[in-house]
């Protein structure tokens, strides 16, 4: 497939909060190098193969569509690549990125990081408490996920911020002792009813798990990116430690349910839904956002699927800090840092 040529005007934003609705392979190409501080993602586990799993005491089934299908092992790791060496170009040099996920993908994501040059910094393991039981009983219980921390380069100077994870309150996990160093085993239980009041998500992650990814790994004002950002929690939690955050989704339900959980969350230092901008379907609200528009460097992007939705021509306004990166017809020599952020 050639290269896209694509405007993208926003689904949804507010205030330090930037949703777009495409392929993350259409879209990751129109940001500028060098210019986001963490990346987390949640790629397609590819586990969709028609079986079944417990859930509130029922079998139900694993399939949750068409984009968590595999394409065989081969075609799989290529669209990993794929989409971490874009997230490399755009990690500022210090840069870091989490990728979460199971036996099904994450070796092939683990191969593809180390292909491309990323230093590994750790692997976490997320143990589910409240894990769904093994109903073959053929086979032990799957209770965990893995994720990888990984830094854009073996020379860079990441940020971690070790005295809070220390030193920090995590009553809920009984593993983190108080005072005592961060281990890399993390016992979090999946996201509560509380987190999907406006919906659900076949993998959402809970609020938790964010919190302390991008608490640890990033700092006040930073710009937080999530190529699969589904339901949002990513955008939440970014938004509740007071960092910026661009997400892109291809499923509109899912975008939509994102949109629902931030206009209803409170989140400290962020507008009201009244001062929201919604963007959807083409039709902007009565206050119009940026949209962003700029040709893709010259990365070859092969396993795109489809076209970003909702094109539009380019247009400016007052930007909210951090709420969009791309300027139109810009150049990654041309980015300029969103104001109040030194940061970026």
């Amino acid at each position: 497939m050639s290269e896209p040529s694509v405007a993208v005007q926003p689904f949804y934003q507010r205030d330090r909060c930037t949703l777009y609705q495409g392929d993350c392979l259409e879209i990751l190409p129109l940001f500028p190098a060098n210019s986001v501080d963490l990346i987390f993602a949640d790629p397609p586990y590819n586990l969709s193969n028609n079986g079944f799993t417990c859930h509130g005491g029922r079998a139900v089934s694993v399939n949750k569509g068409d984009w968590d299908r595999s394409n065989g092992i081969e075609q799989d790791f290529e669209f990993h690549r794929a989409w971490i060496q874009e997230c490399r170009r755009i990690l500022k040099p210090n840069g870091t990125i989490w990728i979460s996920g199971t036996y099904h993908n994450i070796y092939a994501c683990g191969f593809a990081l180390q292909c491309l040059d990323f230093h590994v910094l750790n692997e976490i393991c997320w143990y589910k408490p409240n894990a769904s039981p093994n109903l073959s009983c053929r086979f032990f219980t799957a209770s965990h996920e893995t994720l990888i921390w990984a830094r854009k380069s073996k020379k860079g100077k990441h940020v971690f911020n070790y005295e809070a994870m220390k030193l920090g309150d995590f009553p809920r996990d009984p593993l983190k002792l108080s005072g005592r160093q961060m281990r890399s085993v993390w016992s979090i239980p999946t996201p509560p009813a509380s987190e999907k009041l406006q919906g659900k998500h076949p993998t959402q992650k809970p609020l938790d798990l964010l919190d302390r990814i991008i608490s640890a790994s990033t700092n006040p004002g930073d710009l937080v990116l999530d190529p699969f950002s589904g339901s949002g929690t990513t955008g939440l939690s970014a938004l509740r430690v007071d960092r910026a955050f661009i997400g892109i989704e291809k499923e509109a339900a899912y975008l939509q349910l994102a949109v629902d959980r931030f206009t209803t969350a409170p989140l400290p230092g962020s507008e009201t839904s009244a001062g929201d901008r919604v963007l959807a379907n083409g039709k902007s609200s009565s206050q119009p956002g940026h949209q962003p528009s700029q040709q893709p460097d010259n990365q070859t992007n092969s396993k795109a699927s489809g076209k970003a939705n909702n094109p539009a021509s380019s247009k400016t306004s007052n930007q909210p800090a951090g709420a969009s990166i791309i300027e139109p017809n810009s150049s990654p020599a041309s980015y300029s840092s969103p104001p109040n952020h030194p940061n970026h």
